[in-house]
């Protein structure tokens, strides 16, 4: 994992099994830039190569800003980023990345801030934070990331009222229609987050790897069922003894005495 001062526009911190990623920007309402996303995408990438930590925590610096989006004049000049724009790459990282990653909300989730908390796996927010798709009002939108995720989890009605019309909504409203999972008092925040997050650390990682990837194979194509087939291959190929028979007869080169497979 980089050090924290290796990055401009985010820190990253290690507490037991978690890891978090903060959005260092305050001033700016902790929106993305290029820097920011390269940064963040750099640091999944980090995270997912190693195994002291379980679970990804990704939030906002300050007491009022998650994320409000991208700065447009910034990432204008990001179009030639080889691949995909950078903030694409942020949500493919978050899809496939083999660990949970919440979201904890600690103010204002707007544009593609917005879109961000969507495309994690589990949001927690505080009582005051706020939540905006604003796209269509500044002549901009998110048709891929920001559209079928958020419909998957409001419904198709919600969700292109979310984006047609633009309206502010409270914590409390996003619980109840499903935005979010879980909604804390403002003063407990960082505690109730840290519980949340230890709570799903405390399952077992593999299981949750693969109760991860099962979700993304209805969206996620080719690559999505190869994450999954991957992690049921894995303990077959380690621990049965079928795979074990099969590789030793393969490399002496004899028959596999097949009274050793399971059945």
């Amino acid at each position: 994992m980089a050090p924290a001062d290796d990055y401009e526009t985010i820190t990253c911190s290690e507490d037991g099994p978690l890891f978090t990623i903060t959005m260092n920007r305050p001033e700016h309402g902790n929106m993305f830039n290029t820097t920011m996303l390269r940064e963040i995408h750099a640091a999944l990438e980090s995270n997912r190569r190693e195994t002291r930590t379980r679970v990804v925590v990704i939030t906002g610096a300050g007491d009022r800003f998650f994320c409000i989006g991208g700065e447009k004049t910034d990432l204008e000049d990001s179009f030639g980023y080889p691949g995909f724009i950078p903030v694409v790459d942020v949500y493919a990282q978050i899809e496939r990345h083999p660990k949970p990653v919440i979201a904890a909300v600690n103010g204002y989730a707007v544009g593609g801030g917005h879109v961000l908390h969507v495309v994690c796996d589990l949001t927690i927010a505080k009582e005051s934070a706020v939540f905006r798709q604003v796209g269509p009002a500044m002549g901009s939108y998110d048709a891929g990331y920001g559209t079928w995720c958020l419909e998957d989890l409001v419904g198709r009605k919600r969700a292109k009222e979310i984006w047609f019309l633009n309206e502010k909504i409270t914590a409390s409203s996003a619980l109840a229609m499903g935005l979010v999972n879980k909604v804390v008092p403002d003063a407990t925040f960082a505690e109730e987050v840290r519980a949340y997050a230890l709570a799903v650390a405390d399952r077992g990682s593999h299981a949750l790897r693969a109760v991860k990837a099962s979700f993304a194979v209805r969206t996620g194509g080719v690559e999505a069922v190869s994450r999954i087939a991957t992690e049921m291959l894995m303990p077959f190929y380690m621990r049965t003894a079928e795979s074990a028979e099969l590789g030793a007869s393969f490399r002496e080169k004899r028959a596999p005495d097949t009274t050793t497979f399971n059945h």
